[in-house]
């Protein structure tokens, strides 16, 4: 895994997590970003190294060189990455923290009531199984 990619790590039984993932990787044509289940071996892993706190499993965790960025600014900073048009919603930065932080709250408290939940952590289609880390 490389330092370079930014690494998104994701609810994976929560239908809007992976919607998200999904969403993200059909608009990267560059295929820089991979992905990991925060379930998984190496999501927990990668939440350490990056010095983010276990609670975050409640949160996109985004870990670029290393670093890890959580909530709202996880799901910015990912749209900064992905190109043209979607790289606009970054301006959505200057909204504060924490009222961006508790929209993000709010919706994350209530994602498997609005949309669902699996038993299991999704299977990627094969054409997207190279971008998830195991």
């Amino acid at each position: 895994m490389s330092k370079e990619n930014p690494i998104i790590l994701f609810d994976g039984i929560c239908h809007l997590c992976n919607g998200f993932v999904a969403f993200v990787i059909q608009r990267d044509s560059k295929a820089r970003f991979r992905f990991a289940p925060l379930q998984s071996e190496v999501g927990k892993r990668l939440l350490i190294e990056s010095g983010v706190p276990l609670q975050a499993n409640e949160s996109v965790v985004l870990i670029e060189a290393g670093k890890g960025s959580v909530e709202s600014k996880a799901v910015l900073r990912t749209m900064k990455i992905l190109p043209w048009p979607w790289k606009l919603m970054y301006g959505f930065i200057v909204v504060p923290r924490p009222i961006r932080d508790a929209v993000y709250r709010w919706i994350a408290r209530n994602r498997y009531r609005w949309f669902g939940k699996s038993e299991s952590c999704i299977v990627p289609k094969t054409e997207w199984r190279e971008r998830f880390l195991s």
